[in-house]
């Protein structure tokens, strides 16, 4: 059987947004300990015109959400953006799971083929095939915001490390 498109990029986004949720814990008990207010860490930032920490999670859970149902023709779970807290994050990641989760894979993979229009802003729009969103411009996405939000969190002194990234990936230990 050959390897399909929905196992290359469902459960690299289910395995990313679960790891997303153990980093949001690490956060949560930083700002306890610390007796920092969580809004500060949800603004913060890696350089002044980039997203804050909140946008780049929202950004990680729309590319997640929005790719997947586009290629498999359904309609995506809206979102507001009101997130103010971690909690709140954490159930929108919660939602994107498991809406990712109930997507039909038979659907998923016919929209390989299929021309997918979407957004690129307020003011463009792209245009690729299925299998081309997906592994050049959802993935690409997704992981640059996952990315960013891990690398503030970092920043900010949160102990998290590749590990807190990579999230729960099989691993045997072997004697080197």
């Amino acid at each position: 059987m050959p390897f399909t498109m929905s196992q290359s990029s469902l459960p690299v986004f289910i395995t990313g947004l679960n790891a997303l949720l153990g980093i949001l814990d690490k956060a949560a008990e930083f700002a306890a300990a610390k007796k920092i207010e969580e809004s500060v860490l949800l603004q913060m930032r890696l350089a002044p015109d980039q997203f804050p920490l909140l946008r780049q999670i929202q950004i990680a859970t729309d590319s997640a959400k929005n790719g997947t149902a586009r290629v498999a023709g359904v309609e995506a779970p809206k979102h507001d953006d009101k997130e103010t807290s971690i909690s709140e994050l954490k159930t929108r990641i919660a939602e994107t799971i498991a809406f990712i989760e109930c997507i039909d894979q038979n659907a998923f993979n016919a929209g390989a083929d299929k021309q997918i229009v979407f957004p690129l802003g307020k003011l463009y729009k792209g245009e690729m095939k299925g299998d081309a969103y997906v592994t050049h411009f959802v993935l690409a996405n997704y992981y640059f915001h996952l990315t960013t939000a891990y690398a503030i969190l970092r920043h900010c002194g949160v102990d998290i490390g590749k590990m807190s990234f990579l999230g729960s990936i099989p691993m045997t230990r072997t004697a080197v």
